[in-house]
């Protein structure tokens, strides 16, 4: 009779580690579903978030505010890749060049006292000193005071390049950049430069770059129409930078300043 038992026991271990093997084997098929279903859930949220194409074809505007044609812009320079870091580094790198760097105080050696011994060494119950021009009395020199120094920061030519269409692709996508056709017939009055920012729909208290072509004769009459103006910075186009086109909340170009900063910055950089 126990050998019996024992046979049965066996058995049922048997049976029992199969239908483990059998539950084993089973669990890697559902994992094999969740997976499935994860990568069709990226590849939806993929597709459902397609990227924003800027249109390099803007209205250009003439001086009553009507728009007086379109124009294709440059794709290198405002349809650049947009770097944020490049364009932090850009602006601090202007800010920290225009330090100049300059201010000096005077050490106690550099001031001019008497040297004669303040008062004799003993018998006053104070402390001995021995010169007038120290850092602790009225008068004297100034200790870990500030000296002339270079603050200035180096950048390369290319980067400065690359921050400046950067900047520029950012404002078109932003919607802050208007090209203006006319601008160069204007007399030098500051009336009518009112009147024509007016017309474009600018309002008063925002900071406008206007960026004209080189200076010349027309080119001159804009600058004294213009400058006056206050929130109006006006610089030619080879002489742009990134900062000065982030520092302002719109930039307005006038068209033949396009061509101008493609010949500029354009032409002299080494295809890759």
């Amino acid at each position: 009779m126990p050998v019996k038992k024992l046979k049965v026991k066996s058995e049922k271990l048997k049976v029992s580690k199969k239908v483990t093997k059998v539950k084993a084997a089973a669990k890697p098929v559902k994992k094999a579903k969740i997976e499935a279903k994860v990568i069709v859930s990226a590849s939806n949220a993929a597709v459902a978030r397609p990227t924003k194409a800027v249109s390099l074809n803007v209205s250009v505007f003439d001086t009553k505010g009507k728009v007086a044609g379109h124009v294709e812009l440059p794709s290198e320079i405002f349809n650049a890749k947009i770097n944020n870091p490049l364009m932090s580094q850009a602006v601090r790198v202007y800010l920290a060049n225009q330090r100049q760097g300059t201010v000096k105080t005077k050490n106690r050696g550099e001031v001019n006292a008497t040297t004669k011994k303040i008062w004799q060494q003993k018998g006053t119950g104070r402390a001995r000193h021995g010169s007038k021009r120290a850092p602790i009395f009225v008068g004297g020199g100034l200790a870990f005071g500030p000296r002339p120094r270079d603050l200035s920061l180096n950048f390369s030519k290319k980067m400065k390049t690359l921050a400046l269409f950067s900047a520029l692709s950012s404002k078109l996508k932003d919607s802050e950049l208007k090209i203006i056709k006319g601008l160069e017939t204007i007399t030098p009055k500051t009336k009518l430069m009112v009147k024509v920012l007016e017309n474009l729909g600018i309002e008063n208290d925002k900071r406008i770059l206007l960026v004209m072509p080189k200076a010349g004769k027309e080119s001159g009459n804009v600058y004294r129409a213009a400058r006056n103006i206050q929130g109006v910075e006006i610089l030619s186009a080879n002489t742009i930078n990134a900062y000065k086109v982030l520092d302002n909340k719109l930039v307005l170009l006038m068209k033949d300043s396009i061509d101008i900063i493609k010949d500029t910055f354009v032409k002299g950089q080494k295809k890759p």
